[in-house]
């Protein structure tokens, strides 16, 4: 085995042991494992990851899975299918914790604790790359210069925190090249919430200022702030600058605004997670609230996959490794119940984060206060969502009833498609489940073949062509749950039709087909139902099993029409010049500074082109013969 410290993004399994599957494997694989900290992975025939673990020692550890009567039937599955192990060794039992999270969170082993929803935080950044820093939103990696403030909650969140520091400080938030290119004010500027550094209204010196005040402001000072702009305010009104004394108001104002949303805070504390874990009916619900310089930038819920025996501590600590593999961790996390490995869990986040990262779980005080309040709001998110569930299920019994299916669906895929006059077409595909609509599972087609854009039938053909050739590529065993029990079509029968034709083409046979066409006047309520092999028919305008069939088709309408609108969006911001062999960012911006347009540049005569700096006369030629055909 490799001794080398892996890599903890993408590691290398060293070795894999090709014995027959079951206790076998395992058997053969303890025969060569160490006495040495690292991860095991468990693989079924296809070379899909059952089960990511980690271990202070390697052979100590995986022994235990050749007894499987010494486990729970859901383990001993898990080891009946296991056809490969593949192991890698690393120096210390936390960067096994850390290499297990990051397999975890990349691979989805089915008998892992899984944290599905991995969507990134948004952060305030005050970038350092230009003469006048610029205040602004941020998601993804942080490699721009500057400082950054969050995480956030929300996006909402930070919207209304950047508006607040544009009229508390009025720093710009226009692009890098508006802000070189202006000559007057802009609206933000008449507004108040700008003070137009671009055209020369304020000094570098003052514009450094009021950079540093809004620094200063997110790093938790902002009761010193408050201070100093009530002592300017009545300064400013003693001398009877009444004008000036507004601005200072207007300010004050403005930093009180984002400190009203302030439900709860957590003063004496510079930076740290609050993190409350609820379990009910073999769910969990795991609240996390952000707290950085004393103040509540939000919270999110989470509802991590597992086994219904699974306890709280140990759904709680598979959630912190695989939520910080993403998320830079804090110095304090906040607790609210114990988990089984505290202390190899903090160095583990220590060594993510490159300083001492702190678990506590408070029992009294301020801090025991605000664990108390996010585990209020686990406890009611959770509540609310097993009552959703319960609703949905009942929904998805009655529409396997009414379509006599032998059992209600685990997965429901809707399709529709958006174009206008055949331009910019999109297929879309959601999905839905017994815990509502699953948008990771969305997915959009952009429509490729040309016959295809003005056809609806040629469309739907394209979209269950894409997507079932594909799944018969990459699941073809049908053991990772991405295959339908259910498809329903935004159409009648031309486009069921189309797509049973494309299923039989494909020798599938067991996905029932449903068309949802609307009535006569494309009145809601009155939709028919096409089923292969069965009559048309209606549902009763108030049956629930209709509104929930409405429900899912507008939701694929939505999520066509805003793909259409966004791929159209897009082609209307193209610029033609792009398109242009020889034309690069600095030519192109030549030919935009000289004429002001890309259609001024289109209607250019040859002579005009020529005279652009940096045009020549064979690259003028060029671009006059792109528009205007080869003279």
């Amino acid at each position: 085995m490799a001794d080398n410290r892996p890599d903890l993004d993408a590691p290398e399994a060293p070795s894999a042991v090709p014995v027959p599957t079951g206790v076998g494997v395992i058997a053969a694989a303890v025969r060569t494992l160490p006495n040495t900290p690292g991860v095991y992975r468990m693989l079924d025939r296809s070379g899909d990851a059952l089960y990511v673990g980690k271990a202070r020692s390697l052979k100590k550890r995986v022994v235990t899975y050749t007894h499987p009567e010494r486990l729970p039937t859901r383990l001993q599955r898990m080891i009946s299918a296991t056809a490969r192990m593949e192991v890698v060794t690393t120096h210390t039992e936390a960067e096994a914790l850390l290499l297990e999270s990051n397999l975890i969170k990349k691979l989805k082993p089915r008998y892992n604790i899984l944290l599905r929803d991995d969507k990134s935080f948004p952060y305030i950044l005050i970038a350092d790359d230009h003469a006048w820093p610029r205040v602004l939103k941020h998601r993804g990696a942080r490699t721009r210069p500057g400082q950054y403030h969050g995480p956030y909650a929300s996006a909402g969140a930070v919207n209304r925190t950047l508006v607040a520091l544009q009229k508390a400080f009025l720093l710009r938030s226009c692009s890098d090249s508006v802000f070189a290119n202006r000559t007057r004010p802009c609206l933000l500027h008449q507004i108040k919430r700008c003070c137009a550094p671009c055209v020369g209204r304020v000094s570098e010196d003052e514009y450094q200022g009021l950079v540093e005040q809004a620094r200063a402001f997110l790093e938790g000072r902002s009761q010193d702030m408050q201070r100093d702009l009530a002592t300017r305010m009545e300064d400013a009104s003693a001398r009877l600058a009444f004008e000036e004394a507004a601005i200072y108001r207007d300010r004050i104002r403005a930093l009180t605004s984002v400190q009203s949303h302030q439900d709860i805070t957590l003063p004496g504390l510079g930076e740290a997670d609050v993190v409350a874990v609820h379990q009910a009916g073999g769910q969990t619900c795991i609240q996390v609230f952000f707290f950085r310089a004393g103040n509540n930038h939000g919270n999110r819920a989470y509802y991590p996959s597992h086994a219904r025996e699974d306890e709280a501590g140990a759904v709680l600590e598979a959630f912190l490794g695989q939520f910080y593999s993403r998320q830079m961790p804090p110095k304090v996390i906040l607790l609210s119940t114990d988990i089984p490995n505290p202390e190899l869990v903090a160095e583990a986040l220590s060594i993510r984060a490159e300083h001492k990262v702190t678990l506590h779980v408070p029992q009294r005080g301020a801090r025991r206060k605000v664990v108390d309040h996010a585990l209020t709001n686990a406890r009611e998110a959770l509540a609310r969502r097993m009552a959703e569930t319960s609703a949905q299920q009942t929904l998805l019994e009655g529409l396997a009833e009414v379509l006599g299916l032998e059992g209600p669906p685990e997965r429901v895929e809707v399709y529709d498609n958006s174009h206008i006059s055949g331009t910019n077409p999109i297929g879309a595909m959601i999905v839905a489940g017994p815990e509502g609509f699953q948008k990771t599972s969305y997915r959009k087609f952009n429509i490729r073949h040309a016959e295809a854009t003005a056809d609806d039938y040629a469309m739907m053909r394209e979209v269950m062509e894409r997507r079932f050739a594909r799944a018969l590529k990459e699941d073809p065993d049908r053991t990772r749950g991405q295959w339908p029990d259910l498809v329903l079509i935004d159409g009648g029968q031309g486009q069921v039709s189309a797509a049973a034709g494309v299923l039989e083409d494909l020798g599938i046979e067991d996905v029932q087909l449903v068309g949802v066409a609307k009535g006569p006047d494309r009145d809601a309520g009155r939709e028919r139902f096409f089923v292969p092999g069965r009559p048309s028919f209606l549902l009763p305008p108030n049956h629930p099993v209709l509104y929930f069939v409405q429900r899912l088709r507008d939701e694929a309408h939505r999520f066509a029409v805003a793909g259409h609108q966004a791929r159209r969006k897009k082609a209307a911001a193209a610029n033609p010049l792009d398109a242009i062999p020889g034309i690069g960012a600095a030519r192109k911006k030549a030919l935009m500074h000289h004429f002001g347009s890309a259609k001024a540049v289109s209607q250019a005569g040859l002579a005009d082109l020529e005279a652009v700096e940096g045009i020549s006369e064979g690259l003028a030629r060029k671009i006059y013969e792109r528009f205007h055909g080869e003279t």
